[in-house]
C-alpha cells in the first residue's frame, strides 16, 4: 500500500534536488543565468558544479531554481534570523511601588531607580497604594502622586497611560522618550 502523506512538506523550507518535481525551470547560478532548461539538465549542471538545486520561486512561470550550496544557504539564513532577533527591541515594564506618606530620602531612592530604568529604555509603572486610614486622604495622595510623576517626566519620560484610581491604588505607566 502506498502512503499518500509522504513527500515534501511546505513548512520545511524550499524543495531541493530530487524533491523538485517539475518538467522545466528557469535556472540561475551563483554568477550566471542558464535560462529555461529541463529539470534533468539542471540536475546535470548542479552535479558538474558539485552544488545543490534549490527551488527559490515555485509559483513563478516557469519556477525559478538556483544552483547553490544548500548547507551554506541554510547557515546564512540562520545567521540573518539571529541578527534580526538581536536587533529587536525588548521592552520591559518595571514597577515602582509607593505609599502616600513616603519619606523624602526613600522617594529620592525610588526616583533614582526610575531614572535608571528609563535610561535603560524600560517602561516604568508607578503604583501608589493606600491602606487603612490613608484611604480617607486619597486626594492628598493623588496630588503627591502627580508631583512625583511630574518629577519623573523631567528625566525624559512620557506618560503612556494617565493616573487612574483603581480601588485602593493609583496607577500610571511612563515610557522613555529617547531610545537607547
Amino acid at each position: 500500500m502506498r502512503d499518500n502523506r509522504k513527500g515534501p512538506s511546505k513548512d520545511k523550507g524550499p524543495r531541493i534536488n530530487e524533491d523538485i518535481r517539475i518538467s522545466e525551470c528557469r535556472l540561475v547560478g551563483e554568477e550566471e543565468q542558464y535560462g529555461v532548461v529541463s529539470i534533468s539538465r539542471a540536475r546535470e549542471i548542479a552535479e558538474e558544479l558539485g552544488l545543490d538545486l534549490v527551488e527559490i520561486a515555485p509559483t513563478a512561470k516557469p519556477p525559478v531554481v538556483k544552483v547553490i550550496d544548500y548547507g551554506k544557504y541554510k547557515y546564512e539564513l540562520q545567521k540573518k534570523l539571529a541578527e534580526a532577533k538581536k536587533k529587536q527591541a525588548k521592552i520591559v515594564l518595571k514597577e515602582i511601588q509607593l505609599r502616600p506618606n513616603i519619606e523624602k530620602h526613600d522617594l529620592d531612592t525610588k526616583l533614582k531607580r526610575a531614572q535608571k530604568f528609563l535610561e535603560d529604555g524600560d517602561k516604568v509603572k508607578f503604583v501608589m497604594q493606600f491602606r487603612g486610614r490613608e484611604m480617607a486622604y486619597k486626594d492628598m495622595g493623588k496630588e503627591k502622586f502627580d508631583a512625583i510623576i511630574a518629577t519623573v517626566c523631567e528625566f525624559g519620560a512620557a506618560i503612556e497611560s494617565p493616573a487612574k484610581l483603581m480601588g485602593n491604588r493609583i496607577i500610571t505607566i511612563l515610557a522613555p522618550t529617547k531610545k537607547k
